[in-house]
């Protein structure tokens, strides 16, 4: 089944993004943190209907009442889940402080601060306590572990019998202008994300993995794998506009020595935001970007 999402609108994981929260193993400065919650926030309000379209689907005979987000981000799973089930709490688990203090202000924000409860917790160094959940939600974070085997092990043994594990993985980070952009320099984008690839496949060889077989060999039982396609024109939403400007930069971030002087020229004045060619100027924005989610049972 393939999912198109047209219209984003605010809401809270989502998965995307390309986040360093357990999904990276802690703060690293006060303005990485800040970038961090800025493009999972944006992550969350732009991806909000590809997020609620999937939890959805997932195969539940009863609403789950205790339920997991592993490496929750700033929230965008945990409130897509508490959404979707009206009578479930959620354990929202992140190796971040800061990602975990947005995620408390955002449910104050919402009013569902009393069905929270936050954990910092980095899962590559310890196991925190996550009780008997009914459901455990693991968006674009497995991929962040040295070891995810261990993690989905620990998952089956602590879910309670006939309980569900959802996986939803990345093909890759979002994608936002034209082939033929900039003018200048034709295909700046695809040079970014194959410098940006090589670099993941170092830091993250298990992104992009098929985590069906991973799941068995745990002890689960596939009962679903859905493919799932976004392309959300840009013309819908300001938001897009933002989105592309904080991942391209963060993308600028790990890209920059691969790239040639004029391309990294032509990417400087896509990010200044006070030049006539700014990202933000663009009226030719989609986000475009491809997921698959697993839903297992133990």
């Amino acid at each position: 089944m393939t999912h198109t999402a047209h219209t984003p609108h605010t809401a809270a994981q989502s998965p995307e993004a390309h986040r360093s929260h357990q999904h990276g193993h802690d703060d690293h400065g006060h303005d990485d943190s800040h970038a961090q919650v800025e493009i999972l926030d944006l992550d969350a309000e732009v991806l909000a209907e590809h997020i609620a379209s999937i939890t959805a689907w997932l195969p539940v005979a009863e609403s789950p009442r205790r339920i997991v987000d592993l490496g929750c981000g700033t929230g965008a799973g945990t409130f897509a889940l508490l959404a979707r089930f009206p009578d479930a709490h959620v354990t929202a688990v992140d190796a971040s402080a800061a990602h975990l203090r947005r995620l408390r202000e955002k449910a104050c924000a919402l009013g569902v601060e009393d069905r929270v409860r936050t954990v910092q917790a980095d899962l590559d160094t310890g196991r925190p306590e996550l009780g008997t959940p009914d459901l455990v939600w693991a968006s674009a974070s497995l991929h962040h572990l040295a070891d995810p085997d261990r993690t989905l092990r620990q998952v089956h043994g602590a879910l309670a019998p006939g309980g569900l594990i959802a996986v939803v993985e990345l093909a890759g980070f979002p994608r936002f202008l034209p082939e033929d952009a900039p003018l200048e320099r034709p295909g700046l984008e695809g040079r970014c994300h194959a410098a940006v690839d090589r670099d993941s496949a170092e830091q993250m060889p298990h992104r992009g993995a098929d985590w069906g077989p991973k799941l068995t060999a745990a002890g689960f039982t596939v009962e679903g794998e859905r493919p799932v396609t976004v392309h959300i024109d840009g013309s819908r939403s300001p938001a897009v506009g933002r989105y592309a400007l904080s991942g391209l930069r963060r993308m600028r971030d790990t890209a920059a020595d691969a790239l040639t002087p004029e391309d990294l020229a032509a990417l400087d004045r896509l990010l200044d935001t006070d030049s006539p060619h700014s990202v933000l100027r663009r009226d030719d924005l989609a986000v475009r970007t491809e997921r698959t989610v697993w839903a297992a049972r133990r």
